[in-house]
């Protein structure tokens, strides 16, 4: 009786929801107002201007992509009801204040479980902005933003605030301020995006226990930003061509940097203020400088990467020596004291995150060690950089005279004798060959310049 119960009311609540069509012509403000929850709007092919509010769960769906303008005015679609989806439809023409936040679609506080699907976003301020609603979905859209602004007069390309739960997967975002700009928004999985022609592909701060996996950033900027945050993982980006730096990580914790590639960047991954981090089976190439470390980074592991032809594979100034890579033959290890493990759990029905650490060196490109037994591991220990290094970080003109003896002379009596010599980051068990044979597909990748 109560299974029959159950049926009759799901028949009846299927029955209570309609398709409403709107053709070109018709007030599409008109067909929301008349729409009950649960309704679904089918909008013909044409162009729609106004401002329009969406107060109800409602599913709005283009058909042959209609266009909804905002005519340079306010927000074009404003949704402040929860169980909202968007599909299929072209989104265009906001304000452009930046005080009021114009944005092609702005899901308002509460507007929780929207989704926004397929979709172009062009022309707005800023593409969307995502405000206190849990659950969003924001999935294979393409975003651009106002491209005759300058950079720092446009809006971002998705603005996530105060949120849970969101899902940014396959969106190609470009042409805006930041691409993806994150603030205190925690759980969440960003998988499958291209972030391009922007300030940052990814501009990320005061957020814990989120998924990068998959995305691609190049030409901007910076790739990708993470600042002040925990509990990430960042996985199999690529992050390549960036006028800055590939990857930034600045103040953050416990988190798994693993099999990146990060590729013709004037800096490869810079490392501020960063302890308990786990980097590991990175491709760091042909970046002018590999690895830019400072601000009392340690406590990390850091082993299984590849660093090749970068032009400067390391730069650190610190007091005391870094040890990277995995155990040596007579140390067993840099494992850090006191680090505390990281959620090893599959994801999303992928291999577990962090996988065996191994002890692992990495390679360098530039190691002049030997490897008498045969190993693979070079028997002397790697050290990124000398006394002649800092010399020249400090004075450029030395660069000048880096080839002349009395240089490679002043090298040489650093090498030999330990009162002169400065700390550096060493690895004491370097490996002789790259794990990634694919390398040099990800060389020349630079920056096109202005």
């Amino acid at each position: 009786m109560r299974c029959l119960l159950f049926l009759v009311l799901g028949v009846a609540l299927g029955a209570q929801a309609a398709t409403l069509r709107v053709r070109p012509g018709e007030s599409l403000q008109a067909a929301i107002a008349k729409a009950q929850p649960g309704d679904r709007i089918e909008i013909e092919r044409g162009l729609y201007t106004g401002n329009f509010l969406i107060d109800k769960a409602l599913t709005l769906s283009g058909i042959n992509r209609p266009t909804l303008s905002g005519a340079g005015q306010g927000d074009t679609l404003r949704v402040t009801a929860a169980d909202v989806t968007i599909e299929g439809l072209i989104v265009r023409d906001s304000g452009s204040s930046l005080k009021e936040q114009n944005a092609g679609i702005y899901i308002r506080p509460g507007a929780h479980r929207a989704r926004v699907q397929r979709c172009d976003l062009t022309y707005n301020l800023f593409g969307l902005w995502i405000e206190k609603a849990n659950d969003v979905r924001i999935e294979h859209n393409l975003i651009t933003g106002k491209r005759d602004l300058n950079s720092s007069q446009r809006g971002n390309g998705v603005q996530l605030y105060n949120t849970q739960g969101a899902r940014i997967i396959g969106n190609n975002i470009g042409f805006v301020r930041d691409a993806l700009y994150v603030d205190v928004s925690h759980h969440a999985i960003f998988r499958g995006n291209k972030l391009h022609h922007s300030r940052y592909g990814s501009h990320y701060m005061n957020s814990y226990y989120n998924l990068w996996e998959d995305n691609e950033s190049y030409y901007n900027r910076g790739g990708l930003a993470l600042m002040e945050v925990r509990n990430q993982v960042v996985r199999g980006n690529r992050t390549w061509g960036n006028s800055d730096h590939g990857i930034m990580l600045r103040t953050l914790q416990d988190s798994l940097i693993e099999n990146n590639i990060i590729a013709g960047n004037a800096r490869g991954l810079f490392i501020y203020d960063v302890e308990y981090a786990t980097l590991k089976s990175n491709l760091v190439v042909d970046n002018q400088v590999g690895v830019h470390l400072s601000a009392g980074s340690t406590r990390n592991v850091v082993e299984g990467n590849d660093f090749i032809a970068n032009r400067e594979q390391v730069r650190y100034v610190g007091a005391r020596d870094e040890v990277w890579g995995g155990k040596d033959k007579k140390s067993g290890g840099n494992q850090a004291p006191g680090r505390p493990k990281l959620d090893c759990s599959p994801s999303g029905g992928r291999a577990p995150l962090c996988g065996d650490l191994g002890g692992q060196g990495n390679h360098w490109s530039n190691y002049l060690g030997w490897d008498r037994n045969g190993d693979g591991v070079g028997d002397v220990a790697y050290e990124a950089n000398d006394m002649v290094d800092r010399l020249s970080w400090r004075h450029p003109e030395v660069k000048l005279l880096l080839a002349s003896p009395a240089v490679q002379a002043l090298r040489l009596v650093g090498q030999q004798f330990p009162v002169l010599r400065v700390p550096s980051v060493v690895d004491p068990a370097p490996r002789m060959q790259p794990a990634n044979k694919q390398w040099s597909e990800w060389r020349d990748k630079h920056y096109p310049g202005p």
